[in-house]
């Protein structure tokens, strides 16, 4: 008798207890509430930069998960077609923020041709990385002064999570030989990328500059991605419950270990601990897609939330987008309150000084909508769409997702 493969094992004892998957073609609503947390959470450890709340839900492994299980299902038709149409659906969203955060930087002082960190005049070529993110689009780290309207750091802040971009791009493109690669070695495919942090992630093995970054991403975040294919293909329903919960739980224990010795700057927040970052969120997504549910509507209270969770996966790449430039953005609109006539006590000024953060949190969601507003519709040209301004669900006509 054959020896059963890891595609085989326990299938039997699973698949009384698997849920019926949603309508071909139709979304999978347990996915579309991990994707709408993941951006909120990304939002708020933007807006706090509480370090905990990696650890309490790595959103960039989720949202890397979420994109692999939507690329393994678009595999089905030819894979050059495929790719081309996920950067057409992540370009256009891409230049129209650029054509506003470029020529702002330009406005501001930043001169890309004496910039040292660019390299000068042979540079210049980097900023083609506005265009297709194959590298991480530069930009200047600092920018006007402290007494200026923004915070001088506030480039950095708009344009720093250009990142997943670039690290998206990368995962579309090397999709087809991934998906090949775990069809014929699921395991090995799938534990090669944490092999890999292990290497470049803990210093082991260093390798300079933006190649450097990009390797790390790859490594930190490509088994997440390819859990998205073992969700897929159904793989991961087939492995026993108990047999992922308790080894996810081992792996986020040893991430937790590795963490406690090798805190950044920031304490306990998993960004600035690769290899940390790869086990607890490959940990925390092999429970979150082991107990997937496969919703084709959302239940019973959180049906209230169906509006919103439609509305951040339809405009999932202008919130990522927009939301940190519009944090920056927040401060000196919030700042405008020390004007107000009934804030001219110390009482006053001290109470808004405590609660800064939280107005600061209040003001950025109408920013954010108002992006959606102006940009969202964007997307719906790149995905071939009638554009819709407010896409929450009212109108059933599909939707898009990064």
């Amino acid at each position: 008798m054959a020896k059963p493969t890891g595609r085989t094992l326990a299938a039997d004892a699973t698949a009384d207890r698997r849920p019926p998957p949603p309508p071909r073609g139709g979304r999978d609503r347990y996915l579309d509430l991990l994707r709408a947390l993941a951006l909120v959470r990304v939002v708020v450890y933007h807006l706090f930069g509480w370090g905990w709340l990696t650890i309490l839900f790595p959103s960039m492994g989720v949202m890397f998960a979420l994109a692999g299980s939507l690329m393994a299902r678009s595999l089905n038709r030819p894979a050059l077609s495929v790719i081309r149409g996920r950067l057409r659906r992540l370009l256009p969203p891409l230049w129209f923020f650029a054509a506003v955060l470029v020529p702002l930087m330009l406005y501001a002082g930043w001169n890309p041709a004496r910039d040292p960190d660019l390299g000068g005049l042979a540079g210049l070529p980097k900023l083609l990385n506005y265009l297709v993110p194959v590298g991480a689009p530069p930009y200047p780290e600092h920018l006007g002064s402290d007494s200026g309207l923004l915070d001088p750091t506030w480039p950095d802040d708009a344009a720093g999570p250009l990142w997943y971009l670039r690290a998206y791009l990368w995962f579309v493109v090397a999709s087809p030989v991934l998906l090949w690669a775990f069809r014929r070695a699921p395991w090995p495919t799938l534990l090669a990328p944490l092999a890999l942090t292990a290497v470049v992630g803990t210093g082991w093995v260093t390798v300079p500059g933006e190649t450097g970054e990009a390797i790390t991403d790859f490594a930190v975040y490509g088994s997440c991605w390819i859990l998205g294919f073992a969700h897929h293909e159904g793989a991961l329903k087939q492995v026993p419950r108990y047999i992922a919960v308790s080894s996810s739980a081992v792996l986020m224990a040893v991430g937790l270990w590795w963490a406690s010795g090798h805190r950044g700057p920031d304490g306990w927040d998993l960004n600035d601990i690769p290899f940390a970052q790869a086990t607890w969120s490959f940990g925390v997504v092999v429970i979150l897609l082991q107990y997937s549910p496969s919703w084709t509507e959302l239940p019973g209270r959180l049906r209230r939330w169906d509006g919103p969770i439609t509305l951040a996966n339809n405009r999932a790449v202008t919130i990522y987008l927009w939301h940190n430039a519009l944090i920056t953005a927040a401060v000196p609109l919030l700042d405008q309150a020390y004007n107000l006539p009934f804030m001219q006590s110390d009482t006053a000024t001290s109470l808004l000084d405590k609660t800064y953060p939280f107005w600061t949190f209040a003001l950025v969601w109408p920013l954010i909508a108002l992006a959606i507003l102006t940009f969202g519709w964007i997307e719906d040209l790149a995905a071939k769409r009638k554009p819709r301004l407010w896409p929450n669900g009212r109108e059933r006509r599909g939707s898009s997702a990064l």
